[in-house]
């Protein structure tokens, strides 16, 4: 952002010397065509001066609408630089309440890990119990029936 507002700065000072430069010459110019037309006395030598100084804003306010249009084109890709970067913030945005909304249901996905961890725990401490009866009751029944035959 700094090296645009100093883009922009640059190009603001550039266009206020060119402009600067090219009502001094045409005021220049314009100096000397009177003067000519005051004094049509003055030698060839200073006519071709003064059509050369002519040639010369010509060619100045040329230099400045390529200047003006460099500038402009400038200003667009800044303010296009500028937009890409409001979407991706507005991007980074939204990624980041995805983060937080899927943080939560991570925190709930890892609470029912954990348990269903400790259901299976106590399940197996369950079937190991069951197991145990299982067995006593067995030896029971056939010691019952050892015993007491049907």
């Amino acid at each position: 952002v700094d090296h645009t507002v100093y883009n922009l700065i640059t190009a603001q000072l550039l266009s206020f010397v060119l402009d600067s430069c090219v009502t001094l010459l045409l005021n220049i110019c314009s100096y000397a065509a009177h003067e000519v037309e005051n004094n049509s006395s003055k030698s060839f030598e200073q006519q071709n001066l003064l059509v050369t100084k002519r040639q010369e804003v010509v060619l100045l306010e040329n230099e400045i609408t390529f200047n003006e249009a460099i500038i402009e084109e400038r200003e667009q890709g800044i303010k296009e630089v500028q937009q890409q970067i409001s979407e991706v913030n507005e991007i980074f945005k939204d990624l980041a309440d995805l983060v937080h909304v899927q943080g939560g249901m991570i925190d709930d996905i890892g609470s029912n890990i954990e348990n269903s961890h400790s259901a299976t725990v106590q399940a197996t401490s369950h079937l190991k119990r069951a197991s145990k009866i299982q067995r006593a009751n067995s030896s029971t029944v056939s010691l019952i029936y050892l015993i007491f035959p049907p």
